[in-house]
Parts: structure tokens; sequence; C-alpha cells
């Protein structure tokens, strides 16, 4: 695994102006550091030099100028939940902690968005947004950020409906390397003025600015919600039925796949009962006529390739506590082998291609040395990978990492992408010149290098060097 870089200490003059300015709001303690280099990956912890807590579009731009003057990194901070290693220090520098800016600061029902600060979780604004009869439908595993959710343009169970980050991020606003605000977008449905900064920015984990503010859509809660469950013989005839349903155009809200591991440790963590074979979930929106239609049609599919009868959940606390248990499937597969440490890796495919690649995955998967699950949003064509690995091998580390390339590569070769929703941080950057080719790679470095011109945000994420 990747060790942290040397770093060069903190200029005395910088420190000195941020103890001035934030006061116990800037820490170089060493728990404090500990935490804020720490993540979901697979990468040991690389601390900053200091944090420092903003509150404020002010603070953000006072620090933003003090690390660009003494070129010290800049680290945005929101959930600590990435899962590629997009808030490691490797280079040091400072982690800034956007949690505190977690205000909600427009609601307007009538055009059917939201304005946030970056550290308001996905629960939060649920709850904060309830009785409005509006909902944000973008979901990943954890409670995370919208902050973070823009910077890497997650997406998560509802995505097969309602799309990702990319398609529901309306406007931003943007502290730049130099302290400047940048505001891109409108809260109009749809514009064809300029550049499409606002796409520019989601997705750039950090490495081009620092997201301050964002206006996300959201959606009328469903009249009606069923789910239901459907269990397979294998895992072809589980992600064949996912092809057919999405080929056939039917609305469903969410359609989730679990292998028979992941569907074991779920049973395990969740104190569920579910059957142990290959599953796939499934949610339906809309009115009761219409949710019941979708529901036959997709029965009648799944049918046919051999799935067993639904089990349903109907009722709100049936269908929370099934979907609380696949948020929970990452923590589920962690206790398939205590004290591992979790490689999770995800790629997205056309759909047309997911049977192959989820099958060719796990026949690699069977020969590791091991245990593993495979889970996803097979209805856009997206799944992860989740490697249980010993913390002090590094032969299985090196063999997660082989597997890892050949999903990849395989991904690619159908078309798809090395990652649909983790993004790239430290972990798939090596992937980047083989999905994008070498013009594309060097017009993201020349971005990069307009936008920040010192290297500060983010470092040594994202983009691999170039070739010389």
């Amino acid at each position: 695994m990747t060790s942290q870089h040397a770093n060069r200490p903190l200029p005395d003059a910088f420190l000195a102006q941020m103890q001035a300015r934030f006061g116990e709001r800037f820490s170089v303690a060493s728990a404090v550091r500990e935490h804020h280099g720490t993540d979901e990956s697979p990468y040991p912890p690389m601390l900053p030099d200091a944090v420092v807590q903003a509150t404020s579009i002010e603070d953000v731009q006072l620090v933003a100028r003090l690390c660009h003057t003494h070129a010290v990194p800049l680290i945005p901070y929101g959930a600590g939940s990435s899962l590629e290693g997009h808030i490691l220090a490797v280079r040091g520098g400072v982690s800034l902690d956007l949690s505190n800016m977690n205000r909600v600061l427009e609601v307007n029902a009538a055009d059917m968005t939201v304005t946030v600060e970056p550290g308001v979780t996905r629960k939060q604004l649920n709850e904060h947004i309830r009785d409005t009869g509006l909902f944000f439908p973008i979901d990943p595993g954890a409670d995370a950020s919208l902050g973070g959710m823009c910077a890497t343009r997650a997406s998560g169970t509802n995505a097969v409906r309602y799309g990702t980050m990319r398609e529901n991020v309306r406007a931003l606003k943007v502290v730049t390397a130099d302290g400047s605000v940048v505001k891109t977008g409108t809260h109009a449905r749809k514009s064809s003025a300029g550049y499409d900064l606002t796409s520019l920015f989601t997705g750039s984990e950090g490495t081009l600015g620092i997201i301050v503010e964002a206006t996300v859509k959201l959606y009328p809660q469903p009249e009606s919600i069923s789910a239901a469950i459907c269990n397979f013989p294998d895992l072809e005839s589980a992600v064949q039925s996912v092809i057919e349903i999405m080929q056939l155009g039917l609305p469903v809200g969410r359609v989730e796949f679990m292998d028979t591991w992941a569907v074991r440790a779920t049973n395990a963590y969740s104190k569920m009962d579910l059957v142990e074979s290959p599953l796939l979930l499934f949610e339906f929106h809309g009115s009761a006529g219409g949710v019941d239609e979708q529901a036959e049609a997709v029965r009648e599919v799944t049918a046919s390739n051999g799935g067993m009868d639904f089990q349903w959940a109907r009722l709100p606390e049936e269908r929370s506590r099934l979907w609380a248990a696949r948020h929970n499937a990452y923590f589920a597969g962690i206790q398939l082998r205590p004290g591992c440490r979790a490689s999770t890796t995800d790629v997205c495919v056309p759909v047309s291609q997911l049977a192959k690649c989820v099958t060719e995955t796990a026949d690699d998967l069977d020969a590791a040395s091991f245990p593993y699950t495979i889970l996803g949003h097979v209805g856009d064509g997206n799944f992860h990978v989740m490697m249980l690995l010993d913390p002090d091998s590094s032969e299985e580390w090196e063999e997660s990492e082989r597997l890892n390339q050949r999903l990849v590569e395989r991904a690619l070769s159908m078309r798809g992408t090395c990652t649909g929703e983790h993004g790239i941080g430290l972990h798939k950057m090596r992937f980047m010149l083989a999905e994008h080719g070498p013009e594309s790679l060097a017009l993201m470095h020349a971005l990069k290098h307009t936008l920040d011109p010192r290297g500060i945000l983010n470092p040594g994420k994202m983009l691999p060097p170039l070739a010389s």
C-alpha cells in the first residue's frame, strides 16, 4: 500500500496567520489530524499537518488565499466516507473541514430546488424537507455531505430512475485556489449560455475548487411505494433479468443486486432472514395502480429467468429496514472477516454487457485467496466488488490490485468506465490514461493548471503525471 510522501513543514508565517484568524478552530493536534487523515479506502493513514474548521465562505476564502500564497496543500474534507483515498494528505498540508457549514439556505418548493451549504448531509436534507412533499433522491450508502457528493459526482440506489449528482446539480458556488468565489449555473431548468462550469466542478474531487454552496433538484414524494425481493438460482440469471427490465423501459425506482456472500453478510449484520442466494431488490414508485403494473411486468421478467416469487415489503418500516440493511452492506461485508481491511472498487458498463462483466469478475474472484462480495446498482450497469484483505499481508494487497486491474480492463474493453460513482482519488489514477487517452488527459492537466497554477488543491489525486 502507498505510504505518505515526505512533506515540508508548514511555514511559520502561515501558521501564525492561521492561528491568529481561527484560534481553536485551527489544530495541529495528533488526534485531530489522524481523524482527517483516514477514510474508508484500503490505504494507511496519511495525515495532514493541520486541520481548520470552516464556518463560512469567508473562512474558506481566507484559507485558500493563505495556502495559495505559501504553496501549502489544501484538501477539502466533508464526511470522510470516501472509498478511493480522496481526502488523504499524500503531501501533507491543511485539511479544510467543511462539516460545520451545514445550513439549508433556501427551499424553493415551487421550483423543486434547494440550496445548501456543503456540510449538509443527505439524511439531514431529507429530514429538513420532509413536510414539503418533496425529497432528494441521491443516496450513496454513507450519510455523505452534499459538498462531497457534488465533488465526487456521487449516485446510489435511486440512480436508475433519478440519475446521479451530474443530472441533479443546478448551480454551485465555488472558491478557487486563489480565494476567488465563482458562481456557476442558475436555478432554471436549462440553459445554453456559455461553458457548463457546473459540470466541470461536479466530479472534480476538490482538485479545481472548493464547493461552498450547491443548488440541487428535488422530486415529489411518490404517491405509492412498494419494495420486493426476488432470489435467483445463480448470478447470471439475476443480472440477465435486469438487462431485460431495462431494455423494456420499465420505470423501476430502484433495482439492486447482491451476491450470495453479500446476502449472508447482511443477514448476520442486520439480523435479516433473506434467502442466501443471488437476489435482486426492487422498489417501485408511482400511483397505486402504476406500482402494481410495474411490479407485475417485472415479476414476469424475473420468472422467465428462474426468479422465485417476490417477497414484499409494503409497510414503510419494512422498507426502511430493508434499505437500511442494503446501505449497511459495506459494514456487513467487513464482518465476514473480522479485523480485515476492505478494498472496495466499482465499474460501470453498458447494460448490455453487464451479465458478461459480472460473471467473468465473479469467476476471477472465486479463485482469490480472500473472501469477497459483489453488489451494486445494476439497473444502470454499475456494480461494486469488496475484497476483504488481511491488513498485514502485502501478498493479498498485490493480488487484490491485480484483480482490480483485470476488472477495470474488462470494463474498459466493454466501453465502460473504471468507476461509476466512487471517483478516482488515489486508487484509480493509473486507469485514467487508458480510459481517456493522452489528448484528453493533457486537456485535463491544462484545466487543472489554469484553475490551480500552484497545484495546492488536493494534490496527488485524480490526474496521473503526463508522460514526458
